[in-house]
């Protein structure tokens, strides 16, 4: 008997059962890549301010599998679901035709990080040459447990690419979607990301920027210990502003709040925007190893560009300084084109028990994938950039098709304000 025939699988209703080390020592084993939504403090912050849990709709059922010698392998934050929301893959077409139909889809399984439409591992492993051969025994495994607990499905959602992949080689029906990601192409300073772009553009982005702190506003950046209870008080206004004029229950409380900035502060980066000293907008980035990754956003005033400038520009600048590799500002926006983000595939794998909707889910999904390729194929065309290297063998004016930068109208279309 090898190895993988004496590893056990645990289903944990509590991410506190579960120490902490041996998660991360599956999440996120290299620095140089630190996830910090798959951290194990991440989650647990989640579950400890109650914004997960039964009342929440989002159980947890968290998975380990153990080797032959007790030692954590593998890991999945995986929650019971008795709805869709909070996850921006959506399939509520899904469980309404099932409903239909006379079946029921809830509750269900879902494998992901909630409230948080970030692209990256979810079968999280220790390394070793079994690595694969342990994702397979969970993503097998989780596929049992739904079985056994007589949901409608299981769904792993914004899985990494290889992840995807092997998933479909073991059954699961495989999705795309699409996000908007800023990529670093080793630029020293923001005046060098505008030198890659149209010149229409450049001039673009240079107004917006200007009129974004024309009425004497003041961005200020906060990082770790920097981030203060009034400021973490003044973001939760802010962002649950953006969830009332959304007509949505935003997912965070102010206790998450407080719980983030004491676990995870020097992975917290808070843009505070002021007029005359008073906090009047503001966005929460997290930092990880080499990506910065917008999350939320809101505002008690509203001033044109300014979301485009706190989200967006101010995003780049810092990935700049920090030498990270990419901004990825969660879901929604072909706005974000204009502005240097461009269009990216993300990935997820289903599992569907009634073979009639499996059926009616994989033709869907035979279509969907191949209209995102045909879309990023051609919204990458449409991006913003030179046709050729900045001071090469291209004029720097409007190559390509124009994008128009419209103003800042409204400032809640976007992720950064929560929508699902």
């Amino acid at each position: 008997m090898d190895d993988s025939e004496r590893s056990t699988l645990d289903v944990n209703p509590l991410i506190a059962d579960i120490d902490a080390a041996a998660w991360d020592a599956c999440a996120n084993p290299d620095p140089a890549v630190f996830d910090p939504f798959v951290s194990h403090a991440f989650l647990k912050a989640l579950e400890d301010a109650g914004t997960t849990g039964e009342r929440a709709g989002w159980i947890p059922q968290h998975l380990t599998l153990r080797n032959a010698d007790g030692v954590i392998a593998g890991a999945m934050p995986l929650y019971l679901k008795t709805h869709s929301q909070g996850e921006f893959v959506f399939d509520h077409a899904w469980a309404d035709a099932y409903r239909r139909a006379g079946g029921r889809y809830y509750p269900k399984l879902q494998c992901a990080v909630p409230f948080s439409p970030v692209p990256g591992r979810r079968i999280l492993l220790r390394p070793g040459p079994d690595a694969e051969e342990r994702e397979r025994l969970m993503a097998l495994g989780a596929v049992e447990v739904a079985r056994q607990m007589g949901v409608s499905s299981l769904h792993l959602t914004f899985l990494d690419e290889g992840a995807w992949q092997r998933l479909g080689a073991v059954g699961l029906l495989k999705r795309t979607g699409q996000q908007f990601h800023w990529t670093n192409q080793g630029y020293g300073t923001f005046d060098e990301f505008l030198a890659s772009l149209a010149s229409r553009k450049r001039k673009s982005i240079r107004k917006e920027r200007e009129t974004a702190v024309a009425a004497g506003l003041d961005i200020e950046r906060r990082t770790g210990a920097e981030i203060t209870e009034a400021d973490w008080d003044a973001f939760h206004q802010f962002y649950t502003d953006t969830g009332d004029r959304k007509w949505g229950r935003p997912y965070l409380n102010r206790r998450f709040f407080s719980l983030l900035g004491a676990t995870m502060a020097d992975r917290c980066l808070l843009f505070l925007v002021k007029r005359d000293g008073r906090p009047i907008a503001g966005a929460l980035n997290l930092i990880g190893g080499d990506c910065l990754y917008g999350r939320y956003w809101g505002a008690i005033e509203s001033h044109p560009c300014l979301h485009f400038e706190v989200c967006y520009y101010q995003a780049i600048q810092f990935a700049i300084e920090r030498g990270l590799k990419r901004v990825e500002a969660g879901a929604q926006g072909e706005h974000k084109l204009a502005r240097g983000y461009l269009p990216v595939t993300t990935y997820s794998a289903h599992w569907i028990a009634d073979p009639g909707l499996r059926r009616a889910v994989a033709h869907f999904l035979d279509h969907e994938r191949a209209a995102i390729t045909e879309i990023n194929a051609d919204l990458t065309a449409l991006g913003p950039f030179r046709r050729g290297p900045p001071g090469g063998g291209t004029s720097g004016g409007d190559e390509g098709r124009a994008i128009e930068i419209r103003p800042d109208t409204d400032q809640s279309a976007d992720e950064h304000g929560e929508g699902d």
